[in-house]
């Protein structure tokens, strides 16, 4: 790629970021799950990011991409009329680069790219609180952290949100929005 191209590439803006971060059991996927679609209601193009600390493969092993990428392909790239899916080996197992992975995205299809997991990272992030997980929410908070959703009433500076109401979520998430763009 030449300098320039790859300059612009780098400086292009990206939609916003907003993390779901909570610890394991709390609800992340369960709440995302619910957020999308009311997000989508709502004229809110979603992209969405999702760690895992898992060893993950999104291909089917004796599909003919499956065994082309397996036979060696740094990206794969599998594509029909519906959708397409691109990738990428990595087998430096460098640490994640959430920017990387984020400019990864058209950014003239999604108006805000979703991100679950990447709690420490230096994203705007909601919080999800239970405390019956057990763990406290103190080693959570950061100078990132917008809002927490918890089942229960909690004391902080960031705005509280009722983790079991959705639509007051999404409705928040739109207000944030409006201000992250």
């Amino acid at each position: 790629m030449a300098a320039s191209t790859r300059a612009k590439v780098m400086n292009r803006s990206l939609p916003p970021l907003l993390a779901i971060g909570a610890y394991s059991g709390t609800g992340k996927t369960t709440l995302l799950k619910q957020l999308i679609p009311l997000l989508k209601q709502r004229q809110v193009r979603v992209g969405l990011i999702k760690h895992t600390h898992h060893d993950m493969d999104v291909d089917t092993p004796g599909k003919d991409s499956y065994e082309l990428r397996k036979a060696g392909a740094d990206q794969t790239l599998v594509a029909s009329d519906r959708r397409w899916a691109l990738m990428t080996e990595t087998p430096e197992q460098q640490p994640l680069d959430l920017r990387y992975l984020a400019e990864r995205f058209d950014a003239d299809k999604v108006d805000l790219i979703l991100v679950e997991g990447f709690k420490h990272e230096p994203v705007s992030k909601i919080l999800l609180y239970r405390a019956e997980i057990g763990r406290p929410l103190e080693d959570m908070l950061d100078q990132f952290v917008v809002a927490v959703a918890s089942d229960r009433p909690l004391s902080i500076t960031a705005k509280p949100l009722d983790l079991n109401q959705p639509e007051s979520i999404a409705d928040f998430i739109v207000e944030w929005l409006k201000g992250a763009a």
